[in-house]
């Protein structure tokens, strides 16, 4: 037996006498004439159907948890009612979003933006971390595409069944069969568009006014088009989304290293590949653990082969990780084959834990400390933010005027904002000008009530002594808005305009 370490597989494959013989079932298209032999694999792939095999495992256990999970939580976070209301809803004509027992206006702009921020770092974080784990099993494709084949399995049988059925001639059962899958399929795709709507309308309202038909057009519009993109997605297109239309797969490459954890094949221990017995001592023969069955290929979403190395296409499901430690258990060899491990482990011979160390590395530490800095500014921000809010709008129409009394009168329209879920008494008052005075201009009081969750656009006057001796012209004021003692919120507001005194 050679004492020459096997070489890494590339990605063109391996030597004749390796080539697994198996290859993913597809329903191929002729090549079009002239392309080049690249361009024909491509859309080959994208036009082929990759009929994956069931798997159950660890990490299958792992997906299915969070299917349920994610899922939960889109269908029923809608339903919850909070303080009387929709506990989860954009309200984009009133230009309101409750979050539970938050109410955020366009003027809270800066905390979606830093959510986004959040969302980026995050990203960044798990990427340089465990490569796509959001792909395998916390992206709508992925969860959606497992969703509607767990329907086709349930429906069709497995991956042999529906190898046959889609071969077979079209009959009657044929027929019955692909119209109850399909029939499944728009179903659950109607019922995820109409929870989408759901975020964005009362969704208690929403089936009579669906059954009534007098969905706003806007409405309609979503409903259907998420519900197309649910039915087409997962249900036809499926892994050519991951492969193909996808950029976290183009742009993650930038994002790993040799320390990075993804599925990988221990080339070390896995070549030379092939068929054996069980009786047979196969390290003897000169063989390695992989003996070439490519179930591994059959599991994949994506129906790449992880023997060759990490591609784009993987998505880090660890299916392949699942069937194979199956296949070790069967043929008495020792367990994780394929496993989620770094190129560093493998190519150096490092323990799991030895390369779970390397994993905090500078940009793992760095991506760390921005996030968690960020996310708790992003509490603090929240927990200290005032619920009153105020801007004053200047009467164009008349600077200032002098009234009876020796008094010189501006006018103002003051935008109030009380994000509270609870109605809120506010005291108004002015500085920045000796003896000045502020009132409603409707009933000459300096106290307003706003209701709960609501906007007003109160007008007011604010008036001086015409004999203060001021100057023509501007003058920088203050206006401020307090909350009244006694009351449950302990808020307050100001804004800065401009008096004008008249020759």
């Amino acid at each position: 037996m050679s004492s020459e370490a096997p070489k890494r597989p590339d990605q063109t494959g391996q030597d004749a006498d390796q080539v697994p013989a198996w290859q993913p079932p597809r329903i191929e298209k002729q090549a079009v004439v002239g392309a080049s032999p690249q361009l024909e694999k491509i859309l080959q792939d994208a036009h082929g159907k990759i009929v994956m095999r069931s798997v159950t495992g660890h990490f299958d256990r792992i997906r299915i948890a969070l299917v349920w999970i994610t899922q939960i939580l889109f269908f029923g976070l809608p339903w919850l009612q909070w303080n009387g209301r929709q506990a989860v809803l954009f309200d984009l004509g009133a230009r309101k979003f409750y979050l539970f027992g938050m109410v955020l206006w366009p003027q809270d702009i800066i905390y979606l933006a830093v959510l986004l921020i959040i969302s980026a770092y995050a990203l960044f974080l798990f990427t340089a971390i465990a490569g796509r784990l959001f792909c395998g099993y916390a992206c709508p494709q992925s969860v959606y595409t497992k969703i509607m084949m767990w329907f086709e399995h349930k429906i069709e049988g497995d991956r042999v069944a529906r190898i046959r059925l889609a071969e077979a001639p079209w009959t009657w059962r044929k027929f019955r069969i692909k119209l109850t899958k399909h029939t499944v399929w728009v179903l659950f795709s109607l019922w995820t568009g109409f929870t989408f709507i759901g975020y964005f309308a009362p969704i208690r309202e929403l089936p009579g006014e669906f059954i009534h038909l007098t969905l706003s057009t806007w409405q309609w519009v979503w409903f259907w088009l998420y519900s197309a993109a649910t039915l087409s997605f997962a249900g036809f297109l499926r892994e050519s989304i991951c492969r193909y239309a996808c950029p976290y797969a183009r742009f993650q490459s930038v994002m790993v290293d040799d320390d990075t954890f993804v599925v990988s094949y221990d080339y070390v221990r896995g070549e030379p590949r092939g068929a054996r017995s069980k009786k047979v001592d196969h390290k003897a023969e000169g063989k390695g653990d992989c003996i070439n069955c490519s179930l591994c290929v059959q599991v994949c979403p994506t129906g790449i082969d992880i023997r060759e190395g990490l591609q784009y296409m993987c998505i880090g499901c660890g299916a392949c990780v699942d069937v194979c430690n199956q296949v070790m258990d069967k043929m008495g060899y020792e367990p994780d084959l394929i496993r989620y491990t770094s190129g560093r482990a493998i190519s150096e011979r490092l323990t799991q834990d030895e390369a779970r160390k390397r994993m905090f590395r500078p940009r793992v530490l760095i991506y760390i400390s921005l996030l968690v800095l960020v996310s708790v500014a992003l509490v603090v921000s929240m927990a200290l933010r005032d619920t009153l809010k105020m801007n004053i709008i200047r009467d164009r129409g008349l600077l200032g005027r002098e009234v009876a009394g020796g008094l010189i009168e501006n006018v103002y329209r003051l935008q109030l904002v009380n994000a509270a879920e609870e109605p809120l008494t506010i005291q108004l008052s002015a500085d920045g000008i000796a003896q000045i005075k502020i009132k409603r201009a409707d009933n000459g009081k300096d106290t307003i009530v706003l209701p709960a969750s609501s906007t007003e656009l109160v007008p007011v006057v604010v008036q001086i002594p015409s004999d203060s001796g001021l100057s023509t012209g501007m003058h920088a004021i203050e206006i401020r808005a307090d909350s009244v003692a006694g009351q449950r919120q302990n808020t307050h507001a100001k804004d800065t305009s401009n008096f004008y005194i008249p020759q």
